[in-house]
């Protein structure tokens, strides 16, 4: 499991994302409203749609506001038109940071990113700098515990048209190609087997390993990124043992 996505599974069990849950209600409103508006409003023929309606539920986003939001894209006409955009960078001990935003002014997002970066231990890049080190995947999660059978998981899942199934001390994770994400989601769910979270994600090809003051630095990173509203997602290639995430999350 990446860096990133152990951090965020970290804080998810420990309640940290509570507080931020209006915040992330925001971002995710922005998200659907700019999927319906590209894509239409019906999830069926839109995956792009489809995909952030899920991360809505995962969120626990009511589903009247994931339908006025839905509504509201989809009708083209009325709110801010955010637009696109991805930054690369580097963070604490070279790590390679991907950036995605949707924004109603780029200059303001741009200088956000760049300062959040220069304040915590790295700097924004050029275009291309380090997009080469992720993949994107789609990625299911199924964390360790006595009614996790991990063999059943992984029959289903490769029977289902994943790529790959990792095993870990946490679990494992099944890996899929972001086309065959929404399939294999569905298959492992009619099986009985529910992850604990499931998402399309940049996954990164080398890891960085980070200690001390760079871990710390590279964490405290991870959350201003996260607070910033035009930040809708940020991968990275930091490794942090489990027992420093355990530390700082606490």
């Amino acid at each position: 499991m990446s860096g990133h996505s152990k951090w965020s599974t970290i804080k998810r069990k420990k309640g940290a994302l509570d507080a931020k849950r209006g915040k992330i209600f925001t971002k995710l409103i922005r998200e659907l409203q700019t999927a319906a508006r590209m894509g239409g409003g019906d999830p069926d023929s839109n995956p792009r749609l489809r995909l952030i309606i899920d991360k809505a539920k995962q969120a626990n986003m009511p589903k009247d506001n994931i339908e006025r939001a839905v509504a509201k894209g989809a009708g083209g006409t009325d709110g801010e038109n955010f637009e696109e955009a991805v930054y690369e960078g580097y963070g604490p001990g070279g790590t390679a940071i991907l950036i995605e935003t949707l924004s109603d002014n780029k200059n303001r997002t741009v200088g956000d990113v760049r300062h959040a970066l220069a304040k915590n231990g790295g700097n924004l890049g050029a275009s291309g700098c380090v997009a080469y080190l992720f993949d994107k995947k789609g990625i299911l999660l199924f964390e360790a515990g006595d009614s996790l059978d991990t063999d059943a998981v992984l029959e289903a899942a490769l029977e289902a048209g994943a790529d790959d199934v990792i095993e870990s001390e946490q679990g494992c994770e099944v890996v899929t190609s972001p086309n065959e994400f929404h399939a294999v989601k569905e298959a492992l769910g009619g099986a009985g087997f529910e992850p604990s979270s499931a998402e399309v994600t940049m996954e990164p090809s080398t890891m960085v390993k980070l200690v001390g003051k760079e871990a710390e630095q590279m964490l405290r990173l991870a959350d201003v990124l996260e607070d910033l509203d035009d930040v809708q997602n940020f991968y990275a290639n930091f490794d942090i043992s489990e027992e420093d995430l355990e530390s700082f999350a606490s």
